[in-house]
């Protein structure tokens, strides 16, 4: 959605990376290129004027002149406009202090409201709570339908008394929902409310009615991202006609500018409270103006990123396969599917990669990741037995072969498969062992230290040295019983010498005689 806005963006402040100091000239140049990147954007233009105003107020300003990097002062004072355009905080749901929570839709025809109201009731239901999705799209044929359909998907109840296709009184439908959720424990209702193909008073008095009727807590307003500025139009005569307390922003997804979510915000002064992202249902969250604006300038997502992961992964499972992980042979090609599979239900991995900071700038090699790929390797790791995935060792040419006709791929890719698991092992097991780094944790610094000791010092060529021993005592002198010239000798009783070199039975070291010097 904000690729266009990203690369401009990102390109503008490469250029004052290379400058040292910022004069007036350098900031007007910037703010020029930074207007005509939000106006290519479709943002509105009002919203242009007041951000590019503001940005070029602060970079004027003692924290940009007075900065060690000016560049990085400028990137971080648009950073902070595009979040206090965006919304500055992320904005919660308000729940009511006597249940049910009731919460309405509202928006234009194709919109994508009966879609999103399944959306919001799955991310209800994963927040712990029972919603309840309420059928008041009596006009357009099948919304009753595709309603059901949703709410099935979405594994929540729906109530849906009138057929619709043009039969039943919406506003009888959401005052009798609120008494059906009562009776039924649900404790969020859902209202699903009709659109129109454009803004006409019919449609709205049905909106006021139904508002009136059960006192919304939240009324969300549902933008299609990708309508451009007439979602500005749109949004303030639904913010005139009935009101709302959020917007919605849907098919992010999608490849256009979107300058709809920069400027409804700002136009409405309603925050962006959750944005729908693709076509699964599961493709939809809470809207984060700071990790958006993190996005559009090219510094990643990570907090979504590991959201999503502690979401997918289970904590029991990853423990156990990060000791497999460190001791690497006992990580099996079973393990490595079940590691593959669980990062697929992440979602695609384009979208992951593009949550890491600095992916834009890799954009042609993220559109070149194929999900199919890892079906690939899938089918390929499912067509071996369970010994040749638990010891691909044994995999020879023929077995190679057979799996290669299983999996409906080359001998090759089987090749290529078996070899980088290979070499993911040998990566493991130095990364277990601290990669041989002194101080990191499997490092062999203490163990080298300890072999070192062993050996003990090295032996000097003097004869005189060559018997000192760790404690230091030179090997000829006085021996500890008296004996002189007799060193370790001296030292050692019967049976402690190598055979045949035992001392005679009562010798007596004192008693021998030693030529004078």
């Amino acid at each position: 959605m904000f690729e266009t806005l990203s690369d401009r963006l990102t390109s503008v402040f490469s250029s004052l990376r290379s400058k040292g100091r910022l004069s007036d000239a350098d900031i007007d140049a910037t703010c020029r290129e930074i207007r005509i990147a939000l106006l290519e954007a479709d943002v509105a233009l009002p919203v242009v004027k007041a951000f590019v105003a503001q940005v070029k107020e602060r970079a004027r300003g003692a924290e940009v002149s007075q900065a060690l990097n000016p560049a990085q002062q400028v990137v971080k004072i648009v950073n902070d406009e595009l979040i206090e355009v965006l919304g500055g905080e992320t904005r919660r749901l308000r729940y009511a202090k006597n249940p049910p929570t009731v919460i309405m839709l509202a928006g234009l025809q194709g919109a994508g409201k009966t879609t999103l109201a399944g959306k919001l009731a799955k991310w209800l239901r994963d927040q712990g709570h029972a919603p309840l999705l309420v059928a008041c799209d009596l006009q357009r044929p099948n919304a009753v339908q595709q309603l059901a359909v949703m709410a099935e998907r979405a594994g929540v109840a729906v109530y849906a008394p009138e057929p619709g296709n043009g039969v039943g009184d919406p506003i009888a439908v959401a005052r009798q929902s609120l008494d059906h959720a009562r009776r039924q424990q649900h404790d969020v209702v859902v209202i699903d409310t009709a659109g129109r193909l454009g803004i006409d008073q019919e449609m709205m008095k049905q909106a006021a009615d139904i508002r009136d009727a059960v006192t919304p807590d939240e009324v969300l307003f549902v933008v299609d991202a990708m309508i451009g500025q007439d979602a500005v139009t749109t949004a303030q005569a639904f913010m005139d006609g009935v009101g709302f307390d959020g917007v919605v922003l849907t098919k992010l997804d999608g490849d256009a500018r979107g300058g709809a979510a920069l400027s409804v915000r700002h136009i409405t002064g309603r925050p962006i409270m959750f944005a729908s992202t693709g076509e699964k249902i599961e493709d939809f969250d809470a809207f984060h103006p700071d990790r958006m604006a993190g996005r559009i300038l090219d510094m990643g997502d990570i907090l979504t990123l590991i959201e999503q992961a502690q979401k997918t992964f289970d904590e029991a499972e990853a423990a156990k396969m990060a000791g497999k992980l460190a001791s690497g042979d006992g990580f099996t090609l079973d393990d490595f599917l079940e590691q593959m599979m669980m990062v697929r239900r992440m979602g695609p991995i384009k979208n992951l990669l593009g949550m890491m900071p600095g992916m834009g700038q890799m954009r042609d090699q993220l559109n070149q990741v194929d999900d199919r790929d890892l079906d690939r390797i899938a089918a390929i790791i499912r067509s071996m037995t369970p010994g040749e995935r638990h010891d691909p060792k044994i995999i020879n040419g023929s077995r190679r072969a057979r799996i290669a006709k299983g999996s409906g791929v080359t001998v090759t890719e089987v090749n290529n498969l078996v070899v980088r698991f290979f070499d993911a092992q040998k990566m493991m097991k130095r990364m277990s062992q601290g990669l041989g780094i002194p101080g990191m944790p499997g490092g062999r610094g203490k163990a080298q230290k300890a072999q070192k000791a062993k050996k003990g010092r090295r032996v000097s060529g003097d004869p005189r040295k060559a018997g000192q021993g760790k404690s230091g005592s030179p090997a000829a002198g006085p021996s500890p019983d008296g004996a002189p010239g007799l060193g370790a000798l001296g030292r050692l009783g019967a049976g402690q010498l190598p055979p045949g070199l035992e001392l005679p039975p009562g010798f007596d070291p004192s008693k021998l005689k030693f030529p004078k010097k």
